[in-house]
Formats: C-alpha cells, sequence, structure tokens
C-alpha cells in the first residue's frame, strides 16, 4: 500500500514539475505514472552504476556532480518516454531539482503516515 501511494504522490509530484516549469512537460496523469516508475527504475538500476563510475569527479566536486547524474536520469526518462517531455539537459536539471525537493517532502510525509515498524518500537 505504502508503495502505490508514494508511486502516485510522485506522479502528481511529476504534474507539479510540468507545471511550474516549462521545460518540463507531461501529457495527463498516466504518463506521469509511467515516468515516475521509468524514473525510480533508472534511479534503482542505473544510478549506483553512474555514481560508481564518476565517485572521482563526485569528490572533486564535493557531490555536486551528483545533481548531473539526477539530471541525467530524468532526461534519459523524458527520452524514452512519449508522454514526457524535456526541453534540454538544463530543464532536465531544474526539473530533476523541483522534483527531488517534492520527493524529500514525499518521503516526510509518508514516514508519518505510515511510520516503520522499528522506529514505532
Amino acid at each position: 500500500m505504502k508503495i502505490i501511494v508514494r508511486w502516485l504522490l510522485l506522479a502528481s509530484a511529476l504534474l507539479l514539475v510540468a507545471y511550474l516549469y516549462t521545460g518540463v512537460a507531461v501529457t495527463s496523469f498516466a504518463s506521469a505514472m509511467i515516468a515516475a516508475f521509468v524514473i525510480g527504475i533508472f534511479n534503482t538500476l542505473l544510478r549506483p552504476l553512474l555514481v560508481l563510475l564518476t565517485l572521482p569527479v563526485t569528490l572533486l566536486t564535493l557531490g555536486l556532480f551528483l545533481f548531473v547524474i539526477n539530471a541525467l536520469m530524468f532526461w534519459a526518462a523524458a527520452y524514452v518516454l512519449d508522454g514526457f517531455a524535456v526541453n534540454g539537459f538544463g530543464a532536465a536539471l531544474i526539473g530533476s531539482l523541483i522534483y527531488s525537493v517534492c520527493g524529500i517532502v514525499i518521503d516526510a510525509a509518508m514516514e508519518r503516515l505510515f511510520p516503520s515498524a522499528i522506529s514505532a518500537a
């Protein structure tokens, strides 16, 4: 249940990003749900590999290169999907920043709504 609620909230966050920033476009809520799923899959499978491969650059930039990796995941999802579009890398960077802030807020709200068994004990 928690995963489905989080997925719906992240899809809504993607629609919010498209509403707030003109460089990102989402055609429908269904497209936002698919895009949120694809971004999640990319972040689960590709992001750790990219973080590992770019570790020297990430260390040199004191972690700021992770913003570039997030933007690449956002941009890659837009590239493979039809109902989700990003107008260039700059738009992907700004869109991924807004989406990440929304994700942090959603995760904080989810912890309040669905407290884990470990923290409840």
